[in-house]
């Protein structure tokens, strides 16, 4: 599947496409059991031309298993690792110290309750370039650009182009995998499903290149997105010279 907001933005990787099956791919690069990983590098890893898979047995991390809609609850002192930590409480593989992304575990544990908590039917959730999909085999559930500061402007900016309002997008604080699965997820059953600003989780950033954020989305909004770009600021002069910035930074 081919999409024009690719070509026209000019991305360094093609969109990512989610998907949710009970079918395994056949050589997907897949965590080992009970290994630590980080989604974000296998995100990177689908963006640069892999098919990549997890199971309820090989999300990489408790946050991953989260993000991905395997996993649907917080093990117990999980607020200490997001905060201050507390004596006792053995580290987490991966992260040797607390990630103090919350002032204090009261805070943390307010955020772990205000997530959209989800264990997805399926038992598989895929990672593959959308290059490689054929949308009348295998639907997409979601749809993830990796952007820089230009192409995420225009991403955000055709979000809203055919719709009222002026917070189609949203940049929420969660991990990089909520931000890349789960809460894109959780605006599929919306009246208005929004897109998602992510990979602003700092422990997710060295797998991510430098200049490059997430914007995930609904598959069905991706489609509409799709639509638009036909009359829309992408044939107009302001974007014509944004674009030829992008191609001479390429």
């Amino acid at each position: 599947m081919q999409s024009e907001i690719a070509q026209r933005l000019k991305l360094k990787y093609p969109p990512i496409a989610i998907l949710f099956t009970n079918e395994k791919p056949e050589g997907a690069l897949e965590f080992k059991e009970g290994r630590w990983g980080c989604v974000a590098a296998m995100l990177t890893a689908a963006a640069k031309g892999r098919r990549v898979v997890f199971s309820r047995k090989t999300f990489g991390c408790e946050g991953g298993g989260i993000g991905l809609g395997l996993l649907k609850q917080f093990s117990e002192g999980f607020e200490y690792f997001l905060s201050t930590g507390k004596e006792g409480l053995p580290p987490v593989e991966g992260i040797p110290e607390p990630e103090a992304f919350k002032k204090n575990p009261e805070l943390a544990r307010d955020w772990m309750g205000s997530l959209p908590l989800v264990s997805i039917p399926e038992q598989y959730v895929v990672f593959t370039s959308l290059t490689e999909v054929d949308a009348a085999e295998e639907e997409p559930k979601l749809v993830v650009f990796y952007a820089n500061p230009d192409q995420l402007t225009a991403l955000i900016v055709l979000a809203n182009y055919g719709r009222p309002g002026y917070d189609n997008v949203i940049a929420p604080f969660a991990s990089g995998c909520m931000s890349a699965c789960l809460l894109a997820w959780d605006e599929v059953s919306k009246e208005r499903p929004r897109a998602v600003i992510g990979m602003t989780d700092i422990s997710a950033r060295p797998h991510i290149d430098a200049d490059l954020l997430s914007f995930s989305m609904p598959y069905a909004m991706f489609q509409e997105m799709e639509g638009n770009v036909p009359g829309s600021f992408l044939d107009k002069h302001e974007w014509k010279k944004i674009a030829e910035r992008i191609q001479r930074n390429n």
